[in-house]
């Protein structure tokens, strides 16, 4: 959705768009599509410690409910206007695996990644905060960490605020490339909660215990989806 918008500026076809998310999906029948899916965890502790991604005893996902709605604005129109501005939307990119119903993997994922960065004008280097799709699940984790460690490296503060919110399916990209943003502004990436054992197969720095603060000038939101649908945003102050 962000990327298609930011494609309607880009363009000169708009001036102003609004781009998000909404998801009200907790029904019987939607988690029951999830169980048949094996995708939920199977874990029946406090429901506040489920959801838990990259952990070596992650279990699958804990739906959620929310909403992200962001204002994309052509530079010059929202300087004359007096807004404020949080960041720039500077690449984004969208890559179709195709090979699995509902998983995605690290092929597409880092193809995604590689070109949002292409059309920032950006290199991996450049990057200093990622805002993983993380989703808990045992071979969706594995597949984005390989991804991220191909095209980024090692050298980013990842984090993964699902743990904290649930997967809320079509609100979750918004959010998190709103996390991706806030982090570069403020200076302060949220720690992944739940996080008590990384997974070994897992080589990359990600936040955990507590928040990091720093100053970086470039990020990376990834949002993979069913079907193998990757999308990836790059962010800079």
């Amino acid at each position: 959705m962000l990327r298609a918008r930011d494609r309607l500026i880009r363009s000169g076809r708009a001036d102003v768009v609004v781009a998000g998310g909404v998801e009200a999906c907790l029904h019987p029948f939607t988690i029951a599509v999830f169980v048949q899916m094996k995708a939920l965890s199977t874990q029946s502790v406090d429901p506040e410690t489920v959801s838990r991604p990259f952990d070596v005893k992650r279990s699958g996902f804990v739906m959620g409910e929310g909403a992200g709605m962001m204002v994309l604005e052509r530079a010059e129109f929202a300087r004359a206007r007096g807004a404020r501005a949080y960041g720039t939307l500077a690449g984004s990119a969208v890559s179709s695996s195709a090979n699995h119903i509902t998983a995605s993997d690290a092929e597409g994922q880092a193809f995604a990644m590689e070109l949002a960065l292409r059309d920032a004008g950006l290199a991996p280097a450049d990057i200093g905060v990622v805002h993983a799709h993380a989703t808990s699940t045992e071979s969706g984790d594995l597949a984005e960490a390989e991804a991220i460690g191909r095209v980024i490296g090692s050298h980013a503060a990842v984090t993964a605020t699902k743990s904290m919110t649930g997967h809320m399916m079509g609100a979750s990209g918004t959010v998190g490339a709103m996390a991706a943003l806030f982090a570069l502004k403020d200076g302060t990436v949220p720690a992944t909660r739940n996080l008590d054992e990384l997974d070994p197969r897992v080589e990359l720095d990600v936040v955990r215990g507590e928040r990091r603060t720093g100053q970086w000038s470039a990020g990376l939101a990834n949002s993979f989806g069913f079907g193998g649908h990757n999308v990836s945003l790059v962010f800079t102050k």
